[in-house]
């Protein structure tokens, strides 16, 4: 687990709390202001485990009815985002490379993910893997 002052899993260099934390829990839960800033919440809780966060913020139209645990051993390295752009104040997309290691084998997930605002919440939709 990540602690608060810890550097953030999502690699912006800021303390856990003041980054993706505020948006796991607290009074800005769920809030994440803008689309990178969910991708790099949902990164984290995926290092983290965060599966409840995760289905939370992933949008009703594709969301899955539950999240399969993170394969043992599986470790999660960083985040590199490489794209973030706004089509209108209510959609956007962000591509990024997550890498990770499982079973002394390196991986790299590379993808374009489509977001949504509703009610004034940004959601994940889904996204095309590379």
């Amino acid at each position: 687990m990540t602690t608060a002052n810890a550097p953030c899993p999502c690699g912006t260099g800021q303390p856990y709390a003041q980054c993706c934390g505020r948006y796991h829990a607290g009074a800005l839960h769920l809030q994440a202001p803008d689309a990178e800033r969910l991708m790099r919440s949902r990164y984290s809780a995926y290092t983290m485990g965060l599966a409840d966060y995760l289905l939370a913020t992933w949008h009703a139209s594709t969301r899955p009815a539950a999240l399969e645990p993170d394969p043992p051993g599986l470790k999660w390295l960083g985040l590199d985002l490489r794209h973030h752009a706004r089509q209108d104040e209510d959609h956007a997309t962000v591509s990024f490379v997550a890498r990770s290691k499982l079973g002394g084998r390196a991986h790299r997930l590379q993808e374009t993910s489509r977001f949504v605002r509703e009610l004034g919440r940004w959601y994940y939709v889904d996204g095309d893997v590379a």
